[in-house]
């Protein structure tokens, strides 16, 4: 029986390429915006992802504006503080070494939001997991991520903001989710393996430590939270 739609050998390793050496990238980036043709094929890709439904409930918000980044930098300098709190001893000296962001430096930033309760796509798949508009955003984030490397630009996703400060900022209102705020722009270097892991901040799980068949594995909850 034949096999339909497997792509040609040269196009297949470059999406497992581009898997491969994802990053987040929070330094390094280079001043030259990216020109209208290429962030439009990459906000095409992104918004090709899949969606419940279709619902497609991502909308990305552009931002360029050197003084609205530098309010959502703010934002992440006093969220980042809050977050140094937290640790203690060498654990907080290895994450006051770590870089985090890059929205001054981008020539651009991306805010992706979603609406949980758009009603495109009639709510098909939703009654039993409403939670699907999110994981529909988040595909949104990957599709985009996986075209930039491919493209040779970085992409950083900030997580350490004030969510409410950030909505106000932004002019989000309140029943959108902000699902991801991402640094993106041509860089000088992609590092060979992510950052954190370098840092010695976590390790990759092996594969076959994360892999079950047929139902849960029991030891997953004592290797979860194990801490290092």
């Amino acid at each position: 029986m034949a096999r339909a739609g497997r792509f040609p050998r040269g196009e297949l390793q470059g999406v497992y390429r581009a898997i491969r050496e994802r990053r987040d990238v929070r330094s390094g980036f280079l001043p030259e915006p990216l020109s209208e043709e290429v962030l439009g094929r990459l906000m095409d890709a992104a918004h090709r992802a899949p969606s419940v439904g279709l619902m497609q409930p991502w909308r990305f918000i552009l931002i360029r504006a050197v003084e609205i980044r530098k309010a959502v930098h703010d934002i992440f300098l006093r969220s980042n503080q809050a977050a140094l709190d937290i640790y203690e001893g060498d654990r907080r000296k290895k994450y006051a070494s770590l870089r985090l962001e890059g929205i001054l430096e981008a020539p651009q930033n991306l805010c992706i939001v979603c609406n949980p309760e758009c009603e495109r796509g009639h709510r098909l798949g939703r009654l039993s997991m409403p939670e699907t508009a999110l994981y529909s955003a988040v595909c949104a984030v990957q599709n985009l991520w996986l075209a930039a490397r491919a493209e040779g630009i970085g992409v950083g996703w900030v997580s350490i903001l004030d969510k409410k400060a950030l909505h106000e900022v932004l002019h989000i209102p309140e029943n959108i989710a902000l699902v991801a705020y991402l640094c993106l722009g041509y860089v000088d270097h992609f590092a060979a393996e992510p950052d954190l892991e370098r840092a010695g901040w976590e390790r990759r799980i092996p594969l076959d430590q994360v892999l079950a068949f047929e139902r849960y594995d029991p030891r997953w909850r004592a290797r979860d939270e194990k801490k290092v």
